[in-house]
């Protein structure tokens, strides 16, 4: 029996909230790309993108990496903390190649890009390890 208060309505609301909470922030899915461009043999810009997917994506995932969590749940900066992993990672995966090279009087130039591009992830957190793979 409803109370004449009206807090029913309110547990109602809240259990709702909970629930719209935990399925937004326990998103497993994310979206990752990767691009670096070297010129002259020098690093010369790195970028790594992370953010949640607006959609499901489909597909099943394959070649995992589990990483150290360091009681973090933000997946950049999980990611951020083991850096020379999951590059190294990255590149295991396949990264598409660009390279142009040309000689004007005598001075050799080259330029050379790697990208992933933008991949979907599947993500699963534990207490102190996270799980992340790609979706093919």
């Amino acid at each position: 029996m409803r109370s004449r208060d009206g807090n029913r309505n309110l547990k109602i609301s809240i259990s709702l909230l909970i629930i719209f909470n935990s399925l937004v922030l326990n998103a497993s899915e994310y979206l990752i790309s990767y691009n670096y461009t070297i010129k002259n043999m020098t690093i010369y810009d790195e970028q790594l993108q992370i953010s949640h997917t607006m959609k499901k994506c489909s597909g099943e995932s394959y070649n995992p990496i589990i990483l150290d969590t360091n009681h973090k749940s933000n997946l950049k900066k999980i990611i951020n903390s083991n850096i020379d992993t999951f590059i190294q990672y990255i590149h295991t995966l396949g990264l598409d190649v660009k390279h142009n090279s040309k000689t004007i009087n005598n001075i050799n130039s080259s330029t050379t890009i790697l990208t992933l591009k933008t991949t979907c992830f599947k993500v699963d957190f534990n207490d102190s390890l996270v799980r992340i793979s790609p979706l093919k």
